[in-house]
């Protein structure tokens, strides 16, 4: 196939990072605990944003919060918090800051007590990814019965910056859902 015969989801556009998210690890199924923390701290900083902005400051998430490794951004203190409120790799926001220590520890209760965020995540699906079929960007809702559901638990469960919306960011991203665009080339792809 050539290279003009590839279609993507029209929202990455053409920037060379997007689009290699976009073909590689946007809507693919992850049930590994520190990719999904990831993308749920990231997602969460994400808010009110372009997740563009969030891909450029990826690698500086990754530096300033310890490989987003959640036992040690519990353990993160007013001084940590103070010190990444001055790093320009990260969206410097105090309530988001805060929101990723607090989610770090709400983490772990969650493990805790469910054996892995993986298998509490998919379990609110039967352990098989929603296959939806959009056509159009605007086909795409912002939430569903679904990311209300989950989000409602999360903050039950002592998470914020998990709103509905976030949540169904998260779930796209993670591949809990499927919303590749069915003129996707990797609407298929991900559906294996």
């Amino acid at each position: 196939m050539s290279a003009a015969a590839v279609r993507s989801c029209p929202w990455c556009g053409d920037d060379p990072l997007y689009v290699c998210y976009h073909d590689q690890e946007w809507g693919v199924p992850s049930r590994d605990d520190r990719h999904l923390f990831e993308m749920l701290l990231l997602d969460g900083a994400q808010a009110g944003l372009s997740w563009l902005t969030i891909l450029r400051k990826r690698e500086g998430y990754r530096r300033a919060f310890a490989g987003f490794d959640p036992e040690r951004i519990a353990r993160f203190t007013a001084r940590d918090q103070a010190r990444l409120l001055a790093d320009p790799g990260i969206v410097r926001n105090r309530l988001k800051i805060a929101s990723a220590v607090r989610n770090a520890q709400a983490w772990l209760a969650l493990v805790a007590a469910e054996g892995s965020f993986a298998a509490y995540l998919w379990d609110f699906v039967d352990g098989r990814p929603v296959q939806n079929a959009f056509r159009t960007l605007a086909d795409i809702p912002a939430t569903t019965p679904l990311s209300d559901r989950i989000s409602k638990d999360l903050k039950q469960r002592g998470f914020n910056f998990v709103g509905s919306t976030i949540i169904y960011a998260f779930l796209q991203a993670a591949g809990v859902v499927n919303d590749h665009l069915v003129s996707c080339f990797r609407y298929r792809e991900v559906a294996r």
